[in-house]
């Protein structure tokens, strides 16, 4: 059987590929406004979200590797380290080594922000997993893997699409 279906929205073994995609940003976005309201969080855009995300702690990138990574574009990534820098989220700094290369880096105040937001996050799950069927919790827990594997393809198809390539991939045809 193929990966899909010729039913409008099937996939494979029946799934409704419609209805998956349809559910997972107001999943996101639900969760995101419930953490924000229990942790009295300041709002956030979900993009700078998505930076700070891609800046864990001791780490620094550039704007390029963010933009490349996240799928967004480089003026887009530029404007959002603009407003991120002016309330405190970002810093930018010119490399040491490399005086055309900026370094980003999270704050500390972002990073405690975000570590706030998870744990909201989870909790508030949790909660909500204790109100559901214990089949349906056990059907949750066990998709999240086939979920992280539809997430790392959808990012690895996005990054193919924009001509990126992985690390991987370039030490690998270094090597040949």
């Amino acid at each position: 059987m193929s990966a899909r279906d010729d039913t409008p929205g099937g996939g494979p073994d029946g799934l409704d590929v419609a209805r998956l995609s349809g559910l997972v940003s107001p999943l996101r976005r639900s969760l995101l406004r419930a953490a924000r309201a229990a942790e009295h969080l300041p709002e956030i855009p979900d993009a700078q979200i998505e930076v700070l995300r891609a800046l864990p702690a001791g780490t620094t990138r550039s704007p390029v590797e963010l933009a490349d990574d996240l799928s967004l574009n480089r003026t887009t990534v530029s404007n959002l380290l603009k407003s991120m820098e002016a309330a405190g989220l970002v810093t930018r700094a010119t490399d040491a080594a490399d005086r055309r290369r900026v370094e980003v880096r999270a704050s500390a105040e972002a990073h405690r922000l975000l570590g706030r937001f998870d744990a909201a996050s989870a909790s508030l799950v949790g909660e909500a997993l204790a109100d559901l069927e214990p089949a349906d919790a056990a059907a949750l827990a066990a998709a999240l893997p086939a979920l992280e594997r539809l997430r790392d393809t959808l990012h690895v198809r996005s990054r193919a699409d924009r001509g990126i390539r992985s690390t991987a991939e370039v030490v690998e045809e270094a090597r040949a």
